[in-house]
């Protein structure tokens, strides 16, 4: 190859680099902002949600009983350290097991376990117990209607592998369960996030890759 279309196809491979980003970021914000379940308006009463966000995953959190549903039967106490704790909340979210499993920090982060996640990873269940969660930023209070709420409810269990076996989390307070699905970068986790509220009729964004792309659809509490 000679130096001139060496350095052609470098030029190319450098621009195709800065490209990629830039037109996963523009699609992830057109489609995020197309939306589903349009005409949905929250009602005056109901069970209120949250969605959380930490600047680049969501969970939904929901009251342990509401609406004739407990969590404790999906997600016993037992199954994490501080068990005996007053807890009024669970935040579920999913994810992909290896990149879940392996980068309890930022610090742990690994570019192999990330591709490998982007490429095709299985799915694993992340719970995390709250006592009385306080709504912020990004901690943001939705009410649904008890009919959604229960079929919000229904969608989220039935993503528990069957006999679903549960992992250690990060710290006394939370824990994962093997999952049904595959992560990919098609199916991320804030995508699981809005799929699971317009499954159950509420409005979110088309495709939300990003946790951005979920939380514009939430008002700020």
């Amino acid at each position: 190859m000679a130096a001139r279309d060496l350095r052609r196809w470098l030029l190319r491979a450098a621009l195709a680099l800065v490209a990629l980003p830039v037109l996963f970021g523009l699609t992830a914000w057109i489609g995020s902002s197309i939306p589903r379940n349009a005409h949905w308006q929250e009602p005056g009463t109901g069970v209120t949600i949250m969605v959380g966000d930490n600047g680049v995953h969501t969970e939904i959190v929901m009251p342990i009983l509401a609406e004739g549903h407990d969590w404790r039967a999906h997600f016993p106490p037992a199954d994490i350290t501080a068990s005996a704790r007053p807890y009024t909340h669970v935040a579920v979210s999913w994810g992909e097991r290896t990149f879940f499993l392996e980068t309890p920090t930022w610090a742990d982060f690994e570019l192999g376990n990330a591709l490998g996640a982007i490429t095709g990873g299985e799915g694993l269940i992340h719970v995390s117990w709250y006592v009385r969660p306080a709504p912020s930023e990004n901690f943001r209070r939705l009410r649904i209607s008890p009919e959604q709420y229960r079929a919000l409810a229904a969608n989220i269990a039935s993503d528990l592998a069957p006999d679903a076996r549960s992992f250690a989390g990060y710290a006394r307070h939370d824990v994962f369960y093997s999952a049904r699905g595959t992560y990919h970068l098609g199916r991320t986790c804030n995508q699981w996030t809005s799929d699971r509220l317009a499954q159950a009729g509420i409005r979110t964004g088309w495709w939300t890759p990003l946790s951005g792309g979920v939380m514009k659809w939430v008002p700020e509490s």
